[in-house]
């Protein structure tokens, strides 16, 4: 019995899943040229490790997710090239006690998504619990609960494989910080369901010598070929490597496919080989661009003597290089322009299915209620133990959508009957955040501009500038410039002239995401409950 429902849980946490597109189209990135080209990335934003399966004349991705909630984002296209997110596969992180703190860097890392059997199958590998598996017959609708389909402690990174006897595999990587040991792949069988390994494995490359950090291992057949795909070299400085065999447990022969070259793109590696119904092949993988997060590139394939090759060969050292533009695949006829969403009016009857929390949601931190034009969040009592920020669950947050843009709120602070101060705003996050708070103080509302450096750290939050307010409202803005990802906040009580406040602060990575920004209402430990924060609208514009 499922303990608990896939609609329930979105009920719950206030996400609702997509239904027909509105065609959402962002102002600040759009990868569809308008003119049968499409330039990379295709989707400027924090979708680490992403895979891709294609089912009939539908595409679907989904990405690491880490400790954010809800997890396992599923993103939709007709055309390989304009993607709208649609769902989620894991509405809490599981075990859920454990996630219900933050966990940084923890969680969901590097799914694979497999389309088998008219079933979808995602897998991951959760470094500190094992591989789990969740499956369903609709993308945009419920998914299984996660299964543990092998418990251990740095096993990541996995893919299966149904062969043609019908007999299943599984392949993953090891995190060195929980295993002891990186830098090799394991193949186990499996049962052909799908549900739980049936040995202890075998390895079948050790990349030690020349491929350090190989991780990241996707499994396909072809031609009579096994092949690991794997990045190796680390996330910002490596290759894609490619494994074949005619056996599956090896020898495997090797090649180097895909490097930066003499490109801007370091590092393009791990992704997913697709193939069109019109048999064009395409591999999708990502760049590690610091604060951005990593963003997801789509490069034209092809095979060559039972090789792929992928990008261009711009050096004739034989080893592609990432395209900035190319033709867009054919898939046999054009669709609209649609992008992930961003802004969020919040005149829906539940939030924007791009927020995620910071930990597992609880219903009592936000209420999104039928006719209200507003986002209600609660002032929840920050943890005990949180030396500010970072350790808070209820941030409410999403990813940087583009190399430059505009975020912008309206946000009114109502204290009710304060006993300890109650704080609300506006939030740029990562190991370094910083903040535009609105406080009550003596029945008085000021403006601070806050940060804290090295918060992971548990280094103090600071007040670096406080502004009166002359009322409980007030309007907020940041902007965030390329390259260096600098970020100016401003203000107006009028929501027509607004005054920078503060020097630009510089965004910083979480744990292995990108910076984040968003919204949160708390207050100290020890307040009574009571008091929140009424956002009018959150958007984001050129």
């Amino acid at each position: 019995m499922r303990k608990i429902t896939f609609i329930a849980l979105l009920l719950l946490t206030g996400f609702a899943k997509a239904q027909d597109s509105d065609n959402y189209k962002s102002e600040v990135w759009v990868a569809d040229q308008g003119d049968g080209t499409y330039r990379n990335p295709i989707i400027h934003s924090d979708y680490s490790d992403p895979d891709v399966t294609r089912a009939g004349d539908d595409y679907y991705m989904t990405s690491s997710s880490f400790n954010a909630a809800p997890g396992l984002p599923i993103l939709h296209s007709k055309d390989m090239v304009n993607w709208e997110l649609i769902n989620y596969a894991l509405p809490k992180q599981v075990p859920v006690e454990h996630f219900n703190t933050p966990q940084h860097g923890n969680g969901v890392w590097a799914p694979a998504f497999r389309y088998h059997n008219n079933e979808f199958y995602i897998y991951w590998g959760d470094p500190d619990f094992g591989i789990y598996m969740v499956k369903t017959d609709d993308p945009a609708g419920e998914w299984s609960d996660p299964v543990l389909v092998m418990e251990a402690k740095g096993a990541i990174d996995p893919c299966p494989l149904w062969d043609e006897d019908g007999k299943a595999y599984l392949v993953h990587a090891w995190a060195g910080s929980r295993a002891g040991v990186k830098s090799i792949l394991t193949v186990h069988k499996m049962s052909s369901d799908g549900t739980k390994v049936l040995d202890d494995g075998r390895h079948v490359f050790d990349g030690h010598d020349d491929h350090p950090t190989v991780e990241g291992s996707k499994f396909y057949k072809r031609n009579g070929y096994y092949y690991i795909f794997a990045p190796a070299g680390g996330v910002s400085t490596g290759w894609q490597l490619i494994l074949r065999s005619k056996n599956i447990y090896g020898p495997y022969e090797e090649k180097i496919v895909l490097e930066q070259g003499s490109t801007s793109v370091n590092g393009p590696h791990q992704g997913a080989w697709v193939e069109t119904p019109k048999g064009q092949d395409w591999f999708y993988h990502f760049q590690d661009v610091d604060a951005y997060g990593r963003i997801v590139h789509l490069q034209p394939m092809d095979w060559k003597n039972d090789w792929p090759v992928m990008g261009e060969d711009h050096d004739g050292n034989g080893i592609g290089e990432p395209v900035m533009t190319h033709k867009k695949p054919d898939v046999g006829q054009n669709y609209l322009v649609v992008t992930p969403k961003e802004t969020d009016e919040f005149t829906g009857d539940s939030l924007g299915i791009q927020w995620q929390w910071n930990a597992n949601p609880n219903v009592l931190w936000h209420a999104k209620l039928p006719g209200n034009d507003y986002l209600r969040l609660f002032s929840i009592s920050q943890p005990e133990e949180a030396k500010n920020l970072w350790d808070v669950p209820n941030l409410l947050l999403q990813k940087f959508p583009a190399p430059s843009f505009t975020a912008s709120s309206k946000i009114t602070l109502i204290p009710e009957d304060a006993d300890k101060p109650r704080k609300a705003g506006f939030i740029v996050m990562g190991r370094d955040y910083a903040t535009l708070t609105i406080v009550e103080k003596d029945g008085e509302f000021y403006l601070q501009r806050t940060e804290a450096i090295n918060a992971d750290q548990g280094k103090e939050e600071k007040v670096l500038e406080e502004v009166k307010l002359k009322s409980n409202t007030v309007y907020v803005k940041v902007e965030v410039t390329t390259p260096d990802a600098m970020c100016q906040f401003s203000f107006s009580e009028n929501g027509r002239r607004f005054k920078e406040i503060g020097e630009p602060f510089k965004a910083r990575v979480g744990k292995w995401i990108g910076a984040k920004l968003g919204l949160f209402s708390v207050s100290p430990a020890d307040a009574k409950r009571g008091g929140y924060a009424d956002v009018e609208y959150f958007r984001i514009t050129k």
